[in-house]
């Protein structure tokens, strides 16, 4: 039996990841012998290659500011687990992980027995877990990101008010396919029929993809630069200045801490997803809220200042679209001073083509470096990425150890520099509690 919050997280870590056969049968096997949680949820849905937590995050403080409790799911964490099921931004108490685990447990343990491949996955408990809280009635509203693709996703058996796809780029290439147009037809894979989904920066290939789909379903379908669009003003002082425009909307001079053009545009997915629920449900759209919300928008680990003397800055890119995204925002919003740019990536990424990539950022320094990976999934060999790499770029070393690396990188910095630490949520997660340690000494 569970009867701690530590023997509940042990037990969910230690299932199976994946099983050989993608299929949903197995999750809504799992959830009708619950009671069908997730048909008792109000959701928003948000698949995509990046930018589905920010997009979440928008969403969620547009529906706060307007006075809604708002529930979401999330993944992976970045400082405890309970942060994937979270009510205001604040993960679940120890107390409800321990609970929840605890209700589901005989229902695991029965489909353990009963079915040929076993029971749920890791994920899939998870999954459950958010949708049995979420029932009980603790948020009017929840956002749900996916986990991995879309359409085989364990949260793909929601039927939700409206859909999100952020974007689509190169990531998991060995599950969701080798060609864009194969990833995107993952990803749409969570239009329902009728469902409004709203479609962010995406390249014509994969956005035929995507529109077909739509149109089989007769989902009415939002396109960024189509139906709505951004104009961007660039940052200033840290805060990314735009406006908003659709058919409905006009709105000027948005404000948000969350800094790159591409958080514009995250932000405009949120907007229009936050207006078509509304028209949908049959509610007024007050232009303050969504003014107020963008403003009060914060996600831990996107292009996040954790300090301004020096100035260290942590980003979670961790595939080749996220990093062309920051090399962007470096070169436009970032041309002063020098920029240190210290690296863990897990092996499974292609590490050697995001240092390739971040390697151009003129006024840069790239330091690649090694971390523990989640479970078995290893970090990348800094000094064997560095032979890999295909333009041997001069701005380009290694340190082993990341502590070291940081501690060096820190004597280093001038007050007009940056040190940007990235590659891989897990490394920034690890390295967000190292460098806000108030016992770690850096000199």
């Amino acid at each position: 039996m569970i009867n701690t919050y530590d023997e509940a997280l042990a037990f969910i870590h230690g299932r199976t990841k994946f099983k050989k056969i993608p299929t949903l049968k197995r999750m809504r096997r799992f959830l009708d012998e619950l009671g069908a949680p997730d048909k008792h949820v109000n959701a928003i849905h948000i698949a995509g290659t990046n930018g589905k937590g920010s997009t979440l995050a928008f969403l969620r403080n547009l529906f706060q500011a307007e006075g809604k409790t708002v529930g979401s799911f999330t993944s992976p964490f970045l400082i405890k687990f309970n942060e994937r099921i979270s009510v205001n931004g604040v993960g679940i108490s120890d107390d409800e992980i321990l609970r929840l685990t605890q209700e589901i447990y005989p229902t695991i343990a029965k489909l353990d027995a009963e079915l040929p491949e076993g029971g749920p996955t890791e994920f899939e408990i998870v999954t459950a877990m958010m949708f049995k809280y979420f029932a009980e009635g603790h948020a009017d509203i929840v956002l749900i990101e996916v986990g991995l693709g879309g359409l085989y996703d364990s949260t793909n058996v929601i039927i939700p008010k409206v859909s999100v796809i952020t974007s689509i780029g190169w990531d998991h290439m060995h599950i969701l396919g080798d060609t864009l147009p194969k990833i995107a037809f993952q990803k749409a894979g969570i239009i329902k029929p009728g469902v409004p989904v709203v479609v962010g920066g995406v390249d014509p290939e994969p956005l035929k993809v995507i529109v077909n789909l739509a149109e089989q379903k007769q989902s009415p379908i939002q396109i960024l630069g189509q139906n709505f669009k951004v104009n961007d003003r660039g940052e200033h002082n840290w805060t990314q200045e735009f406006d908003f425009s659709s058919a409905d909307f006009q709105l000027h001079d948005l404000k948000t801490a969350l800094i790159g053009d591409y958080q514009t545009h995250n932000a405009a997915l949120a907007i229009q997803a936050y207006i078509d629920y509304h028209q949908l449900t049959k509610r007024s759209v007050d232009v303050r809220n969504i003014q107020k919300g963008i403003a009060a928008t914060r996600w831990a680990g996107r292009f996040e200042k954790i300090s301004t003397k020096p100035t260290i800055v942590l980003d979670g890119a961790h595939n080749t679209s996220a990093v062309n995204l920051i090399v962007d925002t470096l070169q436009n919003d970032f041309p002063q001073g020098h920029i240190y740019i210290l690296m863990g990536i897990l092996a499974d990424k292609q590490a050697d083509k995001m240092v390739d990539k971040m390697a151009t950022v003129q006024n840069a320094s790239i330091i690649l470096t090694q971390f523990a990976g989640p479970g078995k999934r290893l970090a990348a060999n800094p000094e064997k990425l560095e032979i890999q790499l295909k333009t041997q770029p001069e701005n380009v070393s290694a340190i082993d150890d990341w502590q070291d690396a940081i501690r060096e990188l820190r004597r280093k910095l001038t007050p007009d520099d940056m040190l940007l630490i990235t590659g891989s949520l897990y490394f920034i997660s690890d390295a967000r509690k190292f460098l806000l340690n108030p016992n770690h000494n850096f000199k």
